[in-house]
């Protein structure tokens, strides 16, 4: 699952392409441009790196992804979660609400996906 480690600046640019996707490349320098300030030789770049190491594609001038959102999501999260917090989930969730509230409708969604998520 290493394959699926990307940079920040990866990451941020296949947000775009998943927000987008199907998106022109010349719709793609634009998007890149009004969003990271990049030119159009960056935004170039990027998407030959990200073809490169599989991650997208371009075919005829259209940028599509070729690794899903939530798979690169999950490969993230759960890196997250051991290199900072020794792989512990209640550490993690100890640290993330640090301060911070949640409303009635995201406990409850939280706790549905405890209850679906528990072993036996």
């Amino acid at each position: 699952m290493e394959n699926l480690k990307l940079c920040d600046s990866d990451l941020r640019f296949m947000t775009i392409i998943w927000d987008n996707e199907p998106v022109t490349s010349p719709r793609l320098v634009e998007l890149c441009f009004e969003k990271f300030g990049w030119k159009k030789s960056t935004t170039y770049t990027m998407i030959k790196k990200l073809s490169e190491k599989g991650f997208a594609k371009n075919e005829n001038a259209v940028v599509t992804s070729l690794i899903p959102k939530a798979e690169v999501q999950s490969y993230e999260s759960e890196r997250i979660v051991e290199q900072a917090f020794e792989g512990s989930l209640p550490k993690f969730l100890v640290a993330f609400f640090d301060g911070k509230t949640i409303s009635e409708k995201e406990a409850a969604e939280l706790k549905r996906l405890i209850d679906e998520h528990k072993e036996g």
